[in-house]
């Protein structure tokens, strides 16, 4: 009696196993009674190492099993070869595409012919000086372009209710770089003692990111000049918290006892404050802020009975529109 796998031949369970392996598909058998050598495991992998690795491309691996001599396609008893289904169809993006992808941005555009401006009170605060309460604005507003704009500053003090300092400047700024601009103007005084009219030339920026700088000289009625430097940074502690230290330096070149002023350095002027950003556009702060005169314009302060040095409490708001 004939078996399979120790079963008889003609008994239900070898049967039902012989239907069961004639539902899987085998190798194609060659003439000779083997397997077709394309469609045999070892071949694919020998295919794969071999020509593969030769460099041989889209012709190594599978398709060189196909072109067996004894199975795939040209193996005349080699069962037909399933080519595998192609990718579908990428179309080539048209200019409507990438208009639908890549919408124009409104808004800005740099070096446009748009108008624009900006005012902005970098100081309006309440200071505790030793000779009373003091109100103090340092304001700045600007309108044109991104190449050229006009500059308007604007900065002075009040104490017990007399201005004691004032002035305002008109200047024209042209971009010379992403950072820098060149200023020129004219600069007019208001406070102290009679009014004076400047001429006014400097180049303002941020040579380093949040660094306000400010370098101005100007040539006053009578041949007096000076010089000076103006400087604030801010340090974000949060996205709202932000710490601005500020330094200023004035320079003259020749004594105005009337201005109370001297040759030489006159006074510097450094504060710090410490704002919190409830918009953007609106923020309040406190901070202090600590000043000396120096060299012939001590000297005249002193003559004059007034203090050479002087630290003060501040509170104020920073706002712009």
């Amino acid at each position: 009696m004939i078996t399979l796998h120790g079963l008889p031949a003609r008994s239900p369970r070898a049967a039902a196993l012989a239907a069961a392996l004639a539902a899987v598909p085998l190798p194609a058998l060659a003439a000779d009674g083997h397997a077709g050598h394309a469609r045999h495991p070892a071949a694919t992998e020998h295919g794969a190492m071999d020509h593969g690795s030769m460099d041989h491309g889209r012709h190594g691996g599978q398709d060189h099993g196909r072109h067996d001599g004894h199975g795939g396609e040209h193996g005349g008893h080699g069962a037909a070869a399933q080519t595998p289904a192609l990718p579908p169809h990428i179309p080539v993006p048209t200019d409507a595409d990438r208009a639908a992808a890549f919408p124009p941005l409104s808004g800005h555009a740099p070096h446009g012919r748009s108008l624009n401006s900006l005012l902005l009170f970098e100081k309006l605060e309440y200071q505790d000086a030793d000779d009373g309460s003091a109100l103090v604005w340092d304001a700045n507003a600007w309108i044109g372009g991104d190449v050229d704009r006009l500059w308007l500053r604007s900065e002075g003090e009040r104490t017990n209710g007399h201005t004691e300092q004032a002035e305002l400047q008109a200047l024209w700024g042209h971009a010379i770089g992403p950072w820098w601009e060149l200023v020129g103007g004219v600069r007019q005084d208001f406070k102290p003692a009679s009014a004076q009219t400047w001429a006014a030339f400097g180049i303002q920026g941020m040579p380093f990111y949040g660094l306000d700088t400010e370098i101005t000289a100007y040539y006053g009625e009578g041949g007096q000049t000076s010089l000076r430097l103006e400087a604030d940074y801010d340090i974000l502690l949060t996205n709202r918290l932000i710490l601005q230290p500020t330094a200023e330096a004035n320079f003259y070149g020749r004594n105005d006892r009337e201005r109370g002023v001297g040759s030489g350095l006159g006074e510097i002027e450094a504060g710090l404050r410490l704002r919190y950003e409830i918009t953007r556009q609106f923020a309040p702060y406190l901070g202090i802020t600590w000043g000396r005169l120096y060299g012939n314009s001590e000297d005249l302060a002193r003559d004059a009975g007034e203090d050479e040095e002087e630290a003060r409490f501040v509170a104020g708001i920073r706002l712009w529109f």
